[in-house]
């Protein structure tokens, strides 16, 4: 089968098929007569596994290593086990952090409530008083982050103004 038909049936982009190419995660195919790629059932095994590793927002890197290991079925399979493993308390702490994120922003999210104007809105009071090094609502330790930004008042916002609740 030619890129465009590996890509279609795996939902790969055939740049992206080109690019695990030259990369090395999927073989060079054999080039026909006429200097197309001619891919086979193996490339679509292959290329099938990659997509859902990826799916899995694992890392070309870890990818690759379990091509190795899937290239040897008679190596032990801890090492796939420390990979996903690995990867798992990776996600975990991504999710953790998104978590906290969502909270962050409901709490952002409290500070505006009806229609006015914006020189009134609570949301983009907290943002300009965090960007200056001030305390937010939406940080749980109080602290906007380690950084400060110049203290001078942001013209459209006035620090004694918050949004109404209606």
């Amino acid at each position: 089968m030619r890129i465009g038909a590996l890509g279609q049936a795996t939902g790969v982009d055939p740049e992206t098929i080109r690019y695990y190419e030259r990369i090395g995660l999927l073989p060079a195919p054999v080039r026909r007569a006429n200097g197309y790629r001619a891919y086979g059932p193996a490339h679509l095994e292959r290329l099938a596994f990659i997509r859902h590793c990826r799916a899995l927002d694992m890392p070309l890197a870890d990818v690759q290593r379990l091509l190795r290991l899937l290239d040897h079925p008679l190596d032990d399979c801890q090492d796939v086990d420390r990979l996903i493993d690995t990867h798992l308390a990776h996600v975990q702490g991504k999710l953790q952090s998104l978590q906290t994120l969502a909270r962050q922003l409901e709490q952002l999210r409290g500070r505006c409530h009806g229609q006015h104007a914006t020189a009134e809105c609570g949301i983009l009071h907290e943002l300009v008083a965090a960007a200056q090094g001030e305390s937010c609502v939406c940080h749980v330790d109080g602290r906007a982050s380690d950084w400060a930004m110049p203290t001078a008042p942001h013209p459209r916002i006035h620090k004694d103004k918050a949004c109404s609740v209606s």
